[in-house]
């Protein structure tokens, strides 16, 4: 099998596991009449196929068998397709459908390679057929071809598959948990849905195609040598097709009878049968039919007997009792190997299967047709109890085929019908998620005009991109030098940090740091047990590094929106976080910390420096790359910061030189800019959010928001019954469910469709099928392409403007990013660049991610300050 499926060694492999095509099962929700021929011998059926969905599910059908002569089998390729068109159209005259277009789904039972779904090129007749012209061509086009000559209808050949797709799709009907499809008749074969990305032999990596395995072949390549026995070796001497389809030569039908006959032919050359006395009837080739062996081989054994005697007497022969013992036991042992092969070749594929699916115990159900299987009880019976005891960990479930070919036939096509249905219908909405270029461009325009609001006086208020002045003047030039403090808080969780910097030849930045914890009643208490809080942390963490009672400047990373009218000083706007301390709004935060120092009275601080997280990220990276003058956070956030032209600053006075403004751009959208963009999951995201209206653009873009996002995508999937088959989970009903985090697993792993499988269970859906995990992949990667997009589109409007503020044509710059999700989702950071690069195109921009922005960056901040103040 691993060979057949390696585009390097198929060649040469006996079995060939051929694709299909067929990329999905039956759900259930299929509907519709469909026509369907099934050809496989001199006799073939045209049938129509009504389905119905719903709480009528059922099948109907009406079908008719039409011979082929002899003549016309061995003729021309053209008689042969024009006479399967002339019953065609005589099937459809007498139901009257001849005026309708319908699918039709084809079953040629020959060997084919397969290059699409309604494309098939006959690799050699088989079965008696002849008909020149046909080998090496597609036999859906001379179909076609003969329905266009006729002229007097039209049908939509949808799909072509063989018979023992056909049982597998009969049975996937019936049964949801049906991959396997087996045929134990005249001949033999198996089918099974394979995942994707082992398929070599085709492109893409995602979901599964039905491969046909053409197990027949398997031991013409040496592999069965040491099974084989001197009668194989007659059976496959005397055959039309020496050296070929060994393995269906051992257990198929068209074989059994014979190996029987030359068993029994041996025993009685050497005495041991019918007191060596043979009849020409027993060395006819042909005379043992394999129907004898089923009622001789029987679980009552005196009627067994009974039936051996009769069919020997036939061959001439006066059995005595022993011989007919004898001649039940060769056809038990002709039986029994015949089914423990199936069997071990039927297990190879439920291991592949159970390891595609990372399964501990797989469950599974393997549709069956074929007249051993149906006939002979014995054979199926020794086939179940030889699977489930080399697999004990499978839980197989076999489900006999009625109509397996001609109806298999038609559920491919309705399959094939309800995905292309369901798939147009989610790629529009998914649609409403995707961005053009024109688009982003519009995007960006819009964030270019907010920009200038926001850093106009006239204009400030009512702008969604506040512009707020940081105070911060200067990126690090590599001379700062000292020992300084820096607080990061910024969640329920923050940190103490002692940054050592040094300059000269031993450039370097030392960091100590301790995360402490503050508890819930404390964020969401009063602003003094908050802080003093803090300052007991502070006091804590000075003890602990052996400097208590120095007195170090301080640098307050405070990563909450605030207004600065000086670098040591922020006033807080307004909470976020979960953070709902009383008394804070409206202060400055520096001066509450100051007071609650002052009520400890254990130690003394130099306040320099506040700072919010974009501003540290990029001084961090500054402080390793001179070019860097934009900070960017893509976490559970989003925000932005750029070093501007004081004169374009309007709400600070002075005209020389840059500072750097944070842009606070998460807010952008809350005018409306973005309501050309916002999708039905947008709003209901921000509809349940805690600040409804507000931060639109964080929330299309941001870690806190994207898997919302999903999930109401999923939800909405769900609701229309393209999805999980229309079954929601109560456990994806609730919010917050979806994490972020999800998104980049899903799109890290190789073996995604395994890790989405995972989440999907966590999420309730323990019956999520392979074609659900794709098309969550695939939401999941719209989602955050969408996002990345976005991202890239505002920062072009970012670096464009640093460009045309120094009157540059071109311009090199570095951006300094941190936050997880440009970090931990595979795809985000190289789009957005695609995008910043498509639409910035005069901006030749370096990203660098930050190394722990917000501890280090409000150090250096404090440095930079304290060298500014040094040097004047």
């Amino acid at each position: 099998m691993d060979k057949g499926l390696c585009r390097d060694t198929n060649p040469t492999a006996a079995v060939k596991m051929l694709p299909t095509f067929v990329r999905s099962t039956p759900d259930g929700t299929e509907q519709g009449e469909f026509l369907a021929l099934d050809l496989g011998g001199s006799n073939f059926r045209v049938l129509l196929v009504k389905v119905m969905a719903g709480g009528e599910r059922k099948v109907e059908m009406e079908n008719q068998i039409y011979s082929i002569p002899e003549c016309i089998m061995r003729g021309s390729g053209s008689e042969l397709f024009d006479h399967i068109v002339d019953c065609l159209a005589d099937f459809m005259e007498k139901l009257g459908i001849k005026d309708k277009k319908l699918p039709l789904g084809f079953t040629f039972s020959f060997p084919c390679q397969q290059t699409k779904l309604d494309e098939s090129v006959l690799l050699s007749w088989t079965k008696g057929f002849r008909a020149s012209g046909v080998e090496g061509k597609d036999v859906v086009s001379l179909l076609r071809k003969s329905i266009r000559k006729r002229g007097d209808f039209d049908i939509d050949i949808v799909s072509m598959i063989n018979d023992t797709v056909g049982t597998m799709m009969t049975c996937g009907y019936d049964d949801q948990h049906c991959e396997i499809g087996l045929i134990v008749g005249t001949g033999t074969n198996a089918c099974y849905m394979e995942q994707m990305r082992n398929i070599e032999l085709l492109d893409g990596d995602e979901g599964r195609m039905c491969v046909n395995t053409e197990w027949g072949a398997f031991g013409d390549d040496g592999a069965l040598e040491h099974l084989r026995t001197d009668i194989d070796r007659e059976i496959d001497a005397g055959s039309l097709n020496p050296g070929k389809q060994l393995f269906e030569k051992m257990i198929s039908g068209m074989y059994m009878g014979e190996l029987v006959r030359l068993i029994l032919v041996r025993m009685t050359r050497e005495q041991l049968l019918f007191q060596g006395k043979a009849t020409p009837e027993l060395f006819t080739t042909g005379s043992f039919s394999t129907s004898y062996i089923y009622t001789i081989d029987n679980d009552k054994e005196e009627e067994g007997l009974v039936s051996a005697d009769k069919v020997l007497r036939r061959l001439n022969l006066d059995p005595s009792l022993e011989d007919c013992i004898a001649t039940q036991r060769v056809c038990q042992i002709v039986s029994t190997r015949a089914a423990h092969l199936c069997a071990a070749t039927l297990v190879a594929v439920l291991r592949q299967i159970r390891d595609n699916k990372a399964a501990e115990k797989l469950r599974t159900t393997i549709g069956v047709d074929g007249s051993v299987y149906k006939n002979h009880q014995e054979f199926s019976r020794r086939l179940h109890k030889m699977v489930r005891r080399l697999v004990p960990d499978c839980d197989v479930r076999f489900l006999q085929s009625q109509c397996g070919s001609g109806k298999g036939a038609a559920m491919v096509t309705a399959v094939a019908y309800r995905v292309a249905a369901q798939h147009a219908e989610r790629q529009q909405i998914l649609n409403t998620l995707r961005l053009s270029r024109e688009q982003l461009l519009d995007v960006k325009e819009r964030m270019s005009e907010e920009m200038v609001r926001g850093l106009s006086k006239q204009t400030h208020e009512q702008s969604s991109v506040k512009m707020l002045p940081t105070y911060v003047r200067s990126t690090p030039d590599g001379t700062e030098h000292g020992d300084f403090l820096a607080l990061d808080l910024g969640g329920s969780s923050f940190r103490v940090l002692l940054v050592q910097v040094q300059s000269g030849k031993r450039r370097n930045v030392d960091m100590h740091h301790k995360i402490y914890s503050i508890p819930q009643e404390t964020m969401q208490g009063t602003g003094e047990e908050l802080f003093d809080h803090i300052v007991y942390c502070i006091a804590d963490f000075l003890e602990y590094m052996g400097m208590k009672g120095r007195s170090l400047p301080l640098g307050f990373t405070f990563s909450f929106p605030c207004h600065q009218s000086k670098l040591d000083e922020g006033i807080l706007l307004r909470w976020t976080k979960g953070f709902k301390a009383s008394g804070c709004v409206g202060q400055d935060v520096i001066t509450l910390l100051k007071d609650a120092v002052r009520r400890r009275q254990d130690f003394d601080l130099n306040f320099v420096a506040v700072v919010n997280d974009t501003v540290g990220t990029m001084m961090t990276c500054g402080y390793e790359d001179p070019k860097c003058e934009v900070g960017l956070i893509v976490g559970t956030g989003t925000n932005a910061c750029y070093m501007e032209e004081m004169q374009n600053i309007e709400l600070v006075e002075g005209d020389g030189g840059r500072m750097c403004v944070n842009m606070e751009w998460g807010a952008f959208g809350d005018n409306g800019e973005l309501d050309d963009f916002c999708t039905e999951f947008d709003h209901t995201v921000d509809d349940c959010s805690s600040n409804p209206g507000k931060q639109r653009y964080e929330k299309m873009i941001s870690g806190m928001y994207l898997g919302e996002v999903v999930r109401n995508v999923l939800l909405d999937f769900t609701a229309k019954g393209l999805l999980f088959r229309g079954k929601l989970s109560e456990r994806l009903k609730t919010r917050g469910i979806f994490e972020t985090k999800f998104l980049s697993q899903i799109e890290s792993d190789r073996l995604a469709m395994r890790q989405v499988r995972s989440i999907l269970q966590h999420l309730g859906l323990t019956n999520s099928t392979c074609d659900d995990s794709v098309l969550v992949k695939e939401v999941c990667s719209v989602v955050a392409r969408r996002a990345a997009q976005l991202c890239g589109a505002g920062l072009a409007a970012v670096v464009d403007r640093i460009r045309q503020n120094r009157n540059l044509n071109h311009i090199s710059i570095t951006v300094g990013v941190d936050g997880t999700l440009y970090k931990t989702h595979p795809h985000f950071s190289s789009i957005m660049q695609e995008t910043l690069q498509d639409l910035a195109p005069q901006c030749q921009v370096t990203f660098q991610k930050s190394e722990d922005g917000s501890g280090k960056g409000a150090a250096l901040i404090t440095a930079v300050a304290c060298r500014i103040k040094s040097e004047g």
